[in-house]
């Protein structure tokens, strides 16, 4: 082996010394061949991380698993450019709305308890944490006179604006600032839970309740609304 070696070195020193002069010959031999360092690289970590690389590399190819699966999310502005919050043209008809106008009855008459026919404070602060999907609303005064007398179902209920779709099948979007609504919400037919106090031959009969909401107090959007606690204060509106 040592021979070997030696015979190695003599044919790289006489390849250089074709190549190059003397003194650069042997300068090259002996910085790039004699004293040229070897560097080691571990194949494994050392015993004790041993386990700790092991778990590290399996978070690590975890994570990457569950970004390729996990899309990222869709922004507000991105589902807006999607139309995602539109309602099709085919779909703005009053009568497919009609179910959810039920089904929003039973709700607001739950919600609304005893309140219904009472009706006071604790009604309005009820009404005004409500969810309005599915109300039935008219516009009883407006800022904008045209809007006055739109009556329809409540499709979308944003932070600022009701959309609604009128009996004649045209969606209609309403500012709730300086805009007050009218709810009429029918009584519980007859041999429903009526108040022991109201008990009597008109109470039996269903009743139709009215509620005027003014569009001001509830700006929010129907999520925050749910947990949000409405005090009585003065309105500027008469």
């Amino acid at each position: 082996m040592e021979t070997r070696g030696r015979k190695d070195q003599s044919l790289a020193a006489a390849l250089l010394a074709r190549a190059h002069e003397p003194d650069e010959a042997n300068r090259i031999f002996t910085e790039k061949i004699q004293q040229r360092p070897l560097f080691l690289r571990p194949s494994s970590p050392p015993p004790s991380n041993e386990r700790a690389a092991r778990r590290r590399a399996a978070e690590k190819k975890k994570e990457q698993r569950k970004k390729a699966l996990k899309p990222k999310p869709l922004s507000a502005t991105q589902r807006r450019k999607l139309g995602l919050y539109d309602v099709p043209r085919k779909d703005q008809k009053y009568a497919l709305f009609e179910p959810l106008h039920n089904l929003w009855l039973g709700y607001i008459r739950e919600i609304l308890g005893s309140e219904l026919y009472t009706g006071g404070e604790a009604a309005a602060a009820k009404l005004a944490s409500a969810d309005f999907h599915g109300a039935e609303v008219e516009i009883v005064r407006s800022g904008c006179v045209s809007r006055v007398g739109i009556k329809g179902i409540v499709i979308k209920d944003s932070k600022f604006a009701f959309e609604v779709v009128t009996r004649k099948n045209q969606l209609k979007l309403v500012p709730k600032e300086g805009t007050v609504f009218r709810l009429q919400v029918p009584g519980p037919p007859k041999g429903g839970d009526v108040p022991q106090e109201l008990e009597s031959a008109e109470a039996d009969r269903p009743q139709s309740f009215v509620f005027d909401i003014h569009g001001e107090q509830f700006q929010h959007r129907s999520a925050d609304r749910a947990n949000k606690k409405f005090r009585a204060h003065f309105s500027k509106i008469l």
